[in-house]
């Protein structure tokens, strides 16, 4: 995949949800109250959505504007169709 965003940004992304992800595993073994757990998760949820956000701009704003000024319409209308399709199972 070509480079169409920022990746220390995602990187630093992953790694927090990571840290969510392992501070809810925790938190269930600590018998911690459901609420606090399921807020937890919902952040969590929330940040990978960020995560899949960026990509998708990033995308969009480099391969496929590329792919356009490169005269390559037809590609970059199906790139968008297949991302939209993914994207939207989030």
């Amino acid at each position: 995949m070509k480079q169409c965003m920022d990746s220390d940004n995602l990187h630093r992304r992953i790694k927090k949800i990571i840290g969510q992800l392992n501070a809810i595993d925790r938190m269930i073994d600590e018998d911690i109250p459901c609420e606090n757990i399921l807020m937890q998760v919902n952040a969590s949820k929330s940040a990978l959505h960020k995560v899949g956000h960026i990509i998708v701009e990033g995308h969009l704003e480099h391969c496929i504007k590329n792919a356009i000024e490169a005269g390559d319409s037809d590609e970059a209308i199906n790139d968008v169709s297949t991302i939209l399709e993914y994207y939207s199972r989030l």
